[in-house]
């Protein structure tokens, strides 16, 4: 990195030792300062200086939200297929062979049930580590599996988003489960069981324009970027520069695209008030 240069030396240690420095600090994705990595850690991987929320894990997400030892998936061994037999620069059979031994997990969403604050609820968590949480056929079967379980059981349905969209991967098959996800919503709200949405950063694309903007109540964390196509994009299509934080959490607060804006440290809390009021 730019703020640390590696002396000439004969000291065949000094390669191990810059790593370990570079490996105490973090830039931040928002302000781009340099930052403590423990410092991270211990305000709940937030940056200390402008509040932008870093990407946690799956089972970090769990950890805030669900009380704890709770937590009981569902359907971990839903696995996708090839339909297309698709292949780009490598074969779709060998992306997910190592997306899966990377992350442990079948596909990008991790679902199943839980205690908030002793409340019962449903919940459904991205994983932008697997294929950018793309959303392909078992992301979305996964997302109604879990609606419909929340709806017959009348428990309310959480779901944490961060995703690059549909999975191209998979063509119109993966872009069907945006009808189909929006249609077990749908179900959901006839029902009158609640359905609160969190968009952690990055939330994109198809899962945009579907579930994570049909929620009762829209919640995003600071700093998220939240849109459908990319700011580049959109520029070059409308010839035209964006404003200042287009696409940040705060920028949708204000034109009424989210409800809410909660730092990671409230979430649990804000997400119990908010059932109280169902």
């Amino acid at each position: 990195m730019a703020w640390f240069q590696k002396q000439d030396t004969p000291d065949s240690q000094t390669p191990r030792r810059s790593k370990a420095v570079e490996g105490m600090w973090l830039k931040c994705n928002h302000c781009r300062e340099i930052v403590y990595r423990k410092e991270v850690d211990r305000n709940n991987k937030v940056c200390p200086k402008c509040d932008y929320h870093f990407p946690i894990s799956v089972a970090e997400r769990i950890a805030i939200l669900v009380d704890f030892g709770t937590f009981k998936e569902w359907e971990a061994e839903l696995g996708p297929e090839d339909p297309l037999d698709f292949t780009d620069t490598r074969s779709y059979r060998d992306r997910l062979k190592a997306q899966q031994a990377k992350t442990g997990r079948k596909d990008a969403l991790v679902i199943g049930e839980g205690l908030l604050n002793g409340r019962r609820i449903a919940l459904g968590v991205f994983d932008f580590s697997f294929m950018g949480g793309s959303m392909g056929s078992v992301v979305g079967e996964k997302i109604c599996r879990a609606v419909d379980r929340a709806r017959t059981a009348r428990t309310p349905f959480l779901l944490v988003t961060t995703s690059g969209g549909a999975r191209m991967q998979e063509g119109i098959l993966s872009l069907m489960q945006m009808a189909k996800t929006a249609a077990s919503i749908a179900k959901l709200g006839e029902a009158r069981v609640p359905f609160l949405s969190i968009l952690a950063d990055p939330t994109f694309g198809g899962v945009t324009a579907s579930v994570a903007m049909l929620g009762d109540v829209i919640i995003a964390e600071p700093k998220a970027l939240i849109g459908f196509a990319g700011p580049r994009v959109i520029e070059q299509t409308i010839k035209q520069q964006l404003p200042d934080e287009f696409q940040r959490a705060e920028f949708l607060l204000e034109h009424g695209m989210i409800d809410m804006i909660v730092p990671r440290k409230y979430q649990k809390e804000t997400l119990s008030t908010l059932l109280s009021h169902f």
